[in-house]
């Protein structure tokens, strides 16, 4: 008999993502593991339900329910609670790191990638991010790794960061968060951190940018993949998971966080999707996500024109001033691109100048826009990072101000 239908889509998930990682790391693949790569059944949880058609599957399995999984040994390999042996990759053989919280899809994903990984080679290992903003978050993550240890990943670490406050509470813990993963990646010279992000988090994603009236690369929602970052589990939903979890009796743990309404993501979550479904019917995060990856298409060909187009245009300034990361754009020819290229091109010439990404809003660009297309003779306009734009003798000078 088969693993669980939910349990076979999140491996074949993340056995697709490890092979395409191990491709371009030119890891040798064996050949058995990439026959293993046929398509599996997914479960009926997992496959998008069109709008309007009621949804197909059980019903999600929550935590309360799940029981503490069981590890034995067999010979020198561990029984995986799959119920099938697991041999661990060699030592110092390429690592894979899964970012885990406990909750129901980074358990998902970190079980199913320790089954996985070996098969090609390469080890698994776990960061558990202590964010110390409730009380007892340091037993939780110090539970969370050893559960992981049994599970046979190696190494594991639960990290304690400080949470600051710019931007915000979720955008302060993200960044600390990513600041940890990253620091841990880098020390041991990880390929690559996996993400347990699933679609209903993507929908979320799609929704939160609406609602800030973002452009379309906010509306792209998360990437599968960005530098080190994979998210394996996009393509399916929450339930899945925690069918997973259920199945292979892996205990999970849920963030009150999550249920917060002071959260702007809880109360997507919570309050505004349930009333999507309500009143649109059922298929609500499946279409969302799905407009994440028509955005994600378009936005990518977008930034590939103003790639190059700012290769063409940008030139380093010539003026009595000019200095280091000091450029001009030429105003008649930026006139000439379209509005979602031009004002494109002038971010890429901000960012270049020392402006901050994170800083950088579309109401910026908004006014720099204006110095092409509603030139008035405005003066020099200020930018997050002390970058002035100004418009002189037919161009748009970018400058980083002395600090």
């Amino acid at each position: 008999m088969g693993p669980h239908p939910a349990v076979a889509a999140i491996r074949l998930a993340v056995r697709r993502a490890l092979m395409d990682l191990a491709a371009e790391a030119a890891v040798p693949i064996p050949v058995a593991a990439s026959r293993r790569a046929a398509p599996i059944p997914v479960p009926s949880s997992a496959v998008p339900t069109p709008v309007g058609s009621a949804p197909a599957g059980p019903a999600p399995v929550t935590a309360q329910s799940v029981c503490a999984p069981s590890t034995v040994l067999i010979g020198n390999a561990r029984r995986h609670p799959s119920g099938l042996p697991r041999v661990p990759a060699a030592p110092g053989s390429p690592l894979v790191l899964v970012a885990v919280s406990g909750g129901a899809d980074s358990m998902a994903l970190a079980i199913a990638t320790a089954f996985e990984a070996p098969k090609l080679g390469l080890r698994v290992g776990a960061v558990t991010v202590d964010h110390g903003l409730q009380s007892g978050s340091a037993e939780r993550a110090r539970q969370v790794a050893e559960r992981l240890r049994a599970l046979g990943l190696d190494p594991v670490e639960a990290v304690p960061v400080r949470v600051g406050r710019q931007g915000g509470p979720e955008s302060a813990a993200r960044d600390a968060r990513y600041a940890a993963l990253d620091e841990a990646a880098d020390r041991h010279q990880a390929l690559a951190v996996f993400l347990g992000h699933t679609r209903d988090d993507q929908a979320e994603t799609v929704l939160l940018g609406l609602a800030r009236g973002s452009g379309a690369r906010s509306l792209a929602g998360m990437p599968a993949q960005k530098g080190r970052y994979r998210r394996p589990l996009l393509d399916l939903d929450r339930a899945a998971t925690r069918q997973a979890c259920a199945a292979q009796s892996i205990p999970v743990w849920d963030d009150p966080h999550n249920l917060d309404p002071a959260y702007t993501r809880a109360r997507v979550r919570h309050e505004v999707l349930p009333v999507l479904e309500k009143h649109l019917g059922h298929g609500v995060v499946e279409a969302l996500a799905r407009t994440a990856r028509l955005f994600r298409d378009d936005a990518d060909a977008l930034d590939q024109w103003a790639s190059r187009a700012e290769q063409e245009l940008y030139r380093p300034d010539q003026g009595p001033e000019r200095g280091i990361g000091q450029g001009v754009l030429p105003v008649a020819a930026l006139a000439e691109l379209p509005a979602a290229v031009r004002r494109r091109v002038l971010r890429r010439a901000a960012l270049r100048t020392g402006s901050p990404a994170g800083d950088l809003f579309a109401r910026h660009l908004e006014t720099v826009d204006l110095l092409v297309t509603g030139w008035r003779g405005q003066g020099p306009l200020q930018l997050p990072g002390g970058v002035e734009v100004t418009r002189r003798c037919g161009n748009l000078v970018f400058r980083r101000q002395d600090d």
